[in-house]
């Protein structure tokens, strides 16, 4: 069947509602790459090592609060991050 002819309402489940979201050459795609296999999606979007480098990065020595919400994790979190940086610097 051409793409063309295709609408988002003559998919199943979650293919119509990804279709919404980001087009029938995507579901199309991801259709063949994964079809049959369940999938989750992580809560967090980014990798523990790049968050761990951008909190380093970003850190100004006052800004913890700002951090874990803009990541979304705790300031304990944030915290714990930060001193493991500084305990492996002084390696």
């Amino acid at each position: 069947m051409e793409t063309g002819k295709i609408k988002c309402e003559y998919l199943n489940g979650a293919y119509s509602e990804l279709a919404n979201l980001l087009g029938i050459e995507a579901v199309l795609k991801i259709h063949s790459a994964y079809r049959g296999q369940q999938i989750t999606f992580p809560v967090q979007l980014f990798s523990k090592e790049f968050l761990k480098k951008q909190i380093v990065e970003e850190y100004d020595g006052y800004n913890i609060k700002q951090l874990a919400t803009k990541y979304g994790y705790s300031e304990k979190w944030i915290r714990k991050i930060l001193k493991e940086h500084i305990d492996n610097s002084k390696e």
